[in-house]
């Protein structure tokens, strides 16, 4: 059953992460960015970053012509014997694939990994009509077994370790599960082998549209990707309107950074190119186009280019406040730093305002993209427009976050008052500090001393600053050559006062 989207509450969901879960997020993905650095190593640096540059702009030039493209795509997909739908919205495209459901008398479906049906809550609407929606990926298929959701773009089951799958199958299947992969990999594919067979429609996503041809380009490393598309009378993809590209070169480029930045892979298992029907193959071919909120995304010139997102998980593996918490607490269908910017555009800054501010700002997100997606500056456009509101949303923030903002950025501002703050706070903090450390402080600093200590202000940068470099020594000098000529200047007016106080005496 589709539930109205309640607000998401980053904070609370931060506080209930069991320990268990953050210690194999940060295995699974150290592991991941060990991977991915090793097959950017084997590639070359510098090819890399070419290969980043030209992904970057090729995307970004698709996004701005649209209006060619996706008339392009979908003469093509017609052509090749397919049949192309437009979905303004979640609830639009739910009917789409009811309707088609229904038409042909539907009531088992078999499913390739996708984040856009967890976008909107597809398996919840088919669960609804009476149709039975299997996830296939093998960690989708254990997160649908465990009632729960992925918590990462490209591996659901981050947040499990091997022994948690053992207890899932047990519990849900009714089989002796040991806790080692190969075995419970088998029992996956024993149980799944049948629901291929008996499927009557076969539901995927797409990573690619390419518009020269009509091709739908799935990228994955089972073969129930194949299995979906192939084996039932008909096939459905959802795909958003940003995933379209313009021709095969520009796909050349996309497969060059997918696998190397999500498993560290060279070339992923399964690529599988699908142009409309063909034989051997589903009678029907159905694509499904979303836009659900992208066009506005893409009517904000500073946060467009969060629709360049290739969803290779990237941003994730490396991010340390994802390592901590993981997915589930960005309380949607995306995670991570991709998540903290798609999902507030998509489903509002009413409901998601907190996820802008999930994040450091440390910058490694916007290092380890694969289409160098600016990340940490439109987190900050977007904490701007929680704060202040802007042309696509009003302000939500509390006032007092409000008032404290206008404050803050005017303190910021100002050299003399940052200066005299960062000197200030060497005194304020005295009732709290510890040694070098300030393991616990007052609201809302709290918020920090919650899960670690704050250092110590010691306000030394900018003397450690002035005292190396020539502009800073020279300022120093200015200012110490100041304070001496105040100094005398006191010196002389209270040796002229003291002598006047004599003089009547």
């Amino acid at each position: 059953m589709t539930h109205p989207l309640a607000r998401i509450d980053f904070r609370y969901n931060t506080q209930h992460v069991p320990p268990k879960v953050r210690a194999a997020i940060q295995k699974n993905t150290r592991t991941a960015i060990v991977k991915r650095g090793e097959a950017v190593a084997q590639l070359g640096v510098a090819t890399w970053e070419q290969l980043r540059q030209a992904a970057h702009d090729l995307k970004l030039h698709t996004l701005t012509h649209l209006d060619a493209y996706l008339p392009q795509l979908e003469a093509n997909v017609i052509a090749a014997g397919g049949v192309v739908h437009w979905a303004n919205d979640a609830d639009e495209a739910r009917r789409i694939v009811l309707a088609l459901a229904r038409a042909h008398n539907v009531t088992r479906i078999t499913k390739v990994k996708s984040m856009l049906s967890e976008e909107i809550e597809l398996n919840e609407a088919l669960g609804d009509a009476g149709i039975r929606a299997l996830e296939t990926d093998l960690g989708e298929y254990i997160v649908q077994l465990d009632h729960s959701r992925p918590s990462h773009p490209t591996n659901p089951t981050l947040h499990y370790t091997k022994e948690d799958i053992a207890e899932i199958f047990r519990r849900e299947l009714g089989v002796d599960a040991p806790p080692d992969p190969f075995v419970l990999t088998e029992i996956a594919r024993q149980k799944l082998r049948a629901e291929f067979l008996a499927a009557e429609m076969g539901i995927s996503g797409g990573n690619f549209l390419i518009a020269e041809t009509g091709t739908l380009a799935l990228i994955t490393n089972e073969g129930n990707g194949r299995m979906c598309t192939t084996l039932p009378p008909v096939h459905v993809a959802i795909v958003g309107i940003e995933k379209v590209i313009p021709d095969w070169n520009s796909l050349a480029v996309a497969l060059s950074l997918l696998a190397r930045s999500t498993t560290g892979q060279q070339l992923s298992a399964y690529t599988s190119f699908i142009t409309g029907t063909r034989a051997g193959g589903p009678r029907e071919f159905h694509l499904i186009l979303l836009d659900n909120g992208r066009t506005q995304i893409l009517r904000d010139p500073a946060a467009r280019e969060t629709l360049l997102c290739i969803r290779c998980g990237a941003c994730a593996n490396i991010c340390p406040v994802f390592q901590n918490i993981g997915g589930h607490a960005y309380g949607w269908a995306y995670s991570g730093p991709i998540g903290a910017l798609v999902t507030p555009q998509l489903i509002g800054t009413l409901r998601a305002g907190d996820l802008p501010f999930a994040s450091s700002l440390c910058g490694a997100c916007a290092d380890i993209c694969p289409v160098k997606i600016p990340i940490p500056q439109i987190l900050v456009h977007l904490r701007q427009r929680v704060v202040a509101g802007d042309a696509f949303a009003a302000p939500v923030a509390p006032p007092a976050m409000q008032a404290g903002a206008r404050a803050g950025a005017f303190g910021l501002s100002q050299p003399w008052l940052y200066e005299l703050g960062s000197q200030m706070l060497k005194f304020a903090q005295m009732p709290f500090a510890r040694g070098a450390w300030l393991p616990s402080l007052p609201p809302p600093a709290n918020r920090w001393t919650l899960t670690r200590p704050f250092p110590k202000f010691d306000a030394t940068f900018r003397d450690w600053f002035r005292a190396r470099t020539p502009q800073g020594r020279a300022q120093k000098q200015t200012r110490a050559l100041g304070a001496a000529v105040l100094a005398l200047g006191a010196g002389a007016l209270l040796f002229a006062l003291a002598r006047k106080l004599w003089r009547r005496k």
